[in-house]
C-alpha cells in the first residue's frame, strides 16, 4: 500500500467501518490530510482506453509507442509518459514468441466416431534395444474399431516420416475425416499442417497436459507395453519390427477385444480375419537369430537363463 490513491481507500474504510477521524486515520495509514482530501481533475480516458485496446487487439505485435502513431492519427495524442501508464493499467503488453511456429489445429471439442476410418488417433511409445539404443514406435489407431493400423519403429520419426507413413496406410484403406494427436514437436511440425492441408483432413490436438483426451491411443499403449514390450528383449531393429508386425496381427485378428463384446477389431471393420494356426503368433525366423527363442504367451521373447549361458547379455 504505497500509492496515494491505495492509501486514500485506507482512509476511507477506516472512517467509514472503525468510526475513526480523519486526522486519526491518516496518522495510523502515514499520509497527510491534504493529500487524503486531494480530488483529482483528470479528464476522461475512457475513449482513449477503448480504442487503445481494440487497436492492441487488432495489431498484437504492436507496442504502445507505435499504437501511439496510431492513435495521433486519428486525432488522440497523449504524451508517451500518459500512454505507457494506459497501457500498463489495461494489462497490454506484446507477448514473447514460445519458440518456432508450430501448427495449430483444431481444439474443439471432439464427437465419438460413428463408424471405421472416421477418427483415427496417434502417439509415440519408446523402447531400448538389448545394447541399450532407443526407438521409438508410431502408433496409429482407429478409435471405432480399435483397429491398429500401423506400428512403426524406428530411431528417428520427423514429422515428414508421419506423414509418408499416414499417406500409405491411406493408400490401403482411405483416408480419415480427423486425425488425433498430442503436441509433440512432429506431430506439430509444418509438415503435418501442409499435409493436412494438402489431403483436407482435418487434425484435432488435445489440451496440453490432457492425455485423456487421446484415450483410445492411451489405452491402446498400455496393452502394447504390457503385452509386447515388458515381454520381449529386442536386439536389432529388424526383429523389433518383426514382432511389432506379429504382434499387430495377433492384436487386429485373434485378441479379443473386452470393449467390443469379446471380438476383435478386424470383425467390427468388417475385414476377414487372416487365418493363423493357433492362438499364438507363427515363430518369427530371423537371420543369425540366436537358438534361444522360444514362444512365452502372445509373442516371441529370449530365454534368460540360455543368453545368459551363451554371454549375450556382455
Amino acid at each position: 500500500m504505497v500509492t496515494p490513491d491505495a492509501k486514500r481507500n485506507a482512509v476511507a474504510h477506516a472512517r467509514d467501518c472503525h468510526g475513526l477521524s480523519e486526522r486519526r486515520a491518516c496518522d495510523l495509514i502515514g499520509i497527510a490530510r491534504r493529500v487524503a482530501r486531494y480530488q483529482p481533475s483528470r479528464a476522461d480516458d475512457a475513449g482513449l482506453r477503448q480504442r487503445l485496446r481494440e487497436l492492441a487487439a487488432e495489431r498484437r505485435r504492436f507496442g504502445y509507442r507505435r499504437l501511439g502513431y496510431l492513435l495521433a492519427r486519428e486525432g488522440l495524442a497523449p504524451n508517451h509518459k500518459k500512454l505507457l501508464r494506459i497501457y500498463r493499467e489495461e494489462g497490454l503488453k506484446v507477448r514473447r514468441r514460445g519458440g518456432r511456429k508450430r501448427a495449430l489445429g483444431t481444439r474443439a471439442p471432439m464427437t465419438l466416431p460413428q463408424g471405421p476410418n472416421q477418427r483415427w488417433s496417434l502417439d509415440f511409445v519408446s523402447d531400448a534395444l538389448g545394447c541399450g539404443r532407443r526407438f521409438r514406435i508410431l502408433c496409429v489407431v482407429d478409435d471405432f474399431t480399435r483397429e491398429c493400423l500401423a506400428l512403426v519403429a524406428d530411431t528417428s520419426l520427423s514429422g515428414g516420416r508421419v506423414a509418408r507413413e499416414l499417406d500409405a496406410i491411406i493408400a490401403l484403406r482411405g483416408k480419415p475425416l480427423a486425425v488425433v494427436s498430442d503436441n509433440g514437436t512432429e506431430l506439430t511440425s509444418t509438415s503435418i499442417l501442409r499435409w493436412s492441408q494438402e489431403r483436407q483432413v482435418e487434425w484435432h490436438y488435445i489440451a496440453p497436459g490432457k492425455p485423456t483426451q487421446n484415450a483410445f491411443v492411451e489405452s491402446f499403449n498400455g496393452r502394447l507395453r504390457d503385452e509386447c514390450l515388458n515381454e520381449t528383449l529386442f536386439t536389432s531393429m529388424a526383429q523389433a519390427r518383426a514382432v511389432l508386425a506379429t504382434w499387430r496381427q495377433d492384436y487386429n485378428t485373434i485378441r479379443p477385444h473386452s470393449k467390443l463384446g469379446g471380438r476383435t477389431p478386424a470383425e467390427i471393420a468388417g475385414m476377414p480375419p487372416t487365418p493363423l494356426p493357433s492362438h499364438q503368433p507363427s515363430a518369427i525366423n530371423i537371420e543369425d537369430s540366436p537358438s534361444e527363442w522360444i514362444h512365452s504367451g502372445e509373442h516371441v521373447t529370449f530365454s534368460w537363463r540360455r543368453i545368459l549361458e551363451t554371454g549375450l547379455m556382455r
